[in-house]
């Protein structure tokens, strides 16, 4: 079902928080043929039991003033609450009927598959026994299946950047299967703790994110970013949640775009840093060691002159905010240190993962891990064969590592350029 390739992605959510169906309605306002869309979501109702009659309709409208696309959805079911297991096979079904792409299907499992989780956890039952009340309803899967069509009409793939800015969750009290709680659900808490995204709370006592729109949200957005990253907008979309509120426009906007510039990733990471003169060589490799080991990035360490020409050390740390704290408390607890520098730093970078090669010396087969750099068009650039597992290689063989490296290396590129 994919269409020409869609690069760049911001939904933002720092206003009113996010819900399934504001999702929908924001991506058909970017420009995607509705009636392709409400076909793929009204298709769901041959994999939902208990679901008499659905239809979804398109409402253009306005909130504040504003205009936006709304989405309704009507449906007739026979039962309102399903298990976990129902949900899942029930979004997973419909996804594979419809012929959406791998990435598409992947979306749309994850989403529900985060959704359940959350409250298998909640509810300390496993995922075959929970049962789902709110979220239980046929709405859930329809939401999931038409962000996942919608997306896949547009184009977008596994290399489209999706960036989500902080998520609004409102505040004040609601009632709902479990009786009276504080803003927000706990279901929408729990997933996006999960998931190490930003919140923040109000503007309104309302419940502004749901547990389902959390669930789609962090199954498309890698990161939540304070500000929009350096891209070029070509479209935006904007839709409406069905309630109206007093100074603020109940809409989410949905931003597509072009990276500008560089083909290489923007990221953001934060720098620790320390100057010891009073600790051995010895403590300054182990505390490198235990860095390493809690999560740290890279450290580096570099030799100075320290006041009254003691000689020292800078200690450089880099890493992901979520970490800083447990790397200073290693940091503080093992040199004694006294204060840490913490920076913001931005990034250009090649994303990376990693793939398994078998490489055939003398008719044994080898496993050897290569790490692989791609661009943010999802082009590779380098090659690279894991260390430890060259080096093994080279000793159980009594061959040189170079030699074991070359093979390694000609034997990755065959494999992995060969499209």
């Amino acid at each position: 079902m994919e269409s020409s390739r869609l690069d760049t992605i911001v939904i933002d959510c720092q206003s009113v928080g996010i819900s399934g169906d504001r999702i929908v309605a924001a991506l058909i306002d970017l420009g995607v043929d509705s009636e392709r869309v409400i076909k793929s979501m009204e298709s769901a109702k041959e994999h939902v039991e208990g679901c008499e009659n659905l239809k979804v309709e398109i409402l253009e409208t306005s909130r504040n003033g504003l205009r936006a696309k709304q989405i309704e959805i009507k449906a007739d079911e026979s039962k309102q609450h399903r298990s976990g297991n129902e949900l899942i096979n029930a979004v997973s079904e419909t996804a594979k009927t419809l012929g959406l792409s791998s990435w598409a299907q992947e979306v749309a499992n994850n989403s529900i598959r985060t959704l359940v989780a959350a409250e298998s956890k909640l509810h300390g039952k496993k995922i075959d026994d929970v049962v789902l009340h709110e979220a239980g309803s046929i709405d859930t899967v329809v939401d999931i299946i038409g962000v996942a069509s919608a997306l896949d009409i547009l184009g977008a793939s596994k290399s489209t950047k999706i960036y989500s800015t902080p998520v609004a969750l409102g505040g004040g009290l609601f009632k709902f299967s479990h009786g009276t709680m504080a803003s927000p659900a706990p279901a929408t808490l729990e997933i996006l703790t999960q998931n190490g995204f930003d919140i923040v709370g109000g503007p309104l006592d309302f419940e502004l994110s749901t547990p389902t729109g959390v669930s789609i949200l962090t199954s498309l957005a890698e990161k939540t970013v304070r500000y929009f990253p350096e891209f070029r907008p070509q479209a935006i979309g904007y839709g409406a949640g069905s309630k109206e509120f007093d100074n603020v426009p109940n809409i989410l906007r949905i931003i597509s775009g072009e990276m500008t510039g560089s083909k290489l990733v923007h990221d953001e990471v934060l720098l620790l840093e320390t100057n010891l003169d009073d600790v051995t060589g010895e403590t300054v490799g182990f505390t490198m060691e235990r860095l390493l080991s809690a999560g740290a990035k890279d450290v580096s360490v570099i030799p100075i002159i320290e006041k009254k020409s003691r000689p020292g050390w800078i200690i450089s740390i880099m890493a992901e905010e979520k970490d800083v704290d447990r790397l200073t408390e290693i940091l503080t607890s093992e040199t004694g240190t006294l204060g840490v520098r913490t920076y913001p730093c931005h990034r250009r970078i090649l994303t990376r993962e990693n793939k398994k090669i078998q490489l055939n010396i003398e008719g044994e087969k080898h496993e050897v891990d290569v790490k692989i750099a791609k661009d943010r068009l999802g082009n590779i650039v380098n090659l690279k064969p894991e260390y430890d597992d060259i080096r093994d290689v080279a000793l159980k063989l009594n061959r040189p590592f170079r030699e074991i490296h070359e093979k390694a290396t000609q034997q990755a590129r065959k494999e992995l350029l060969k499209k």
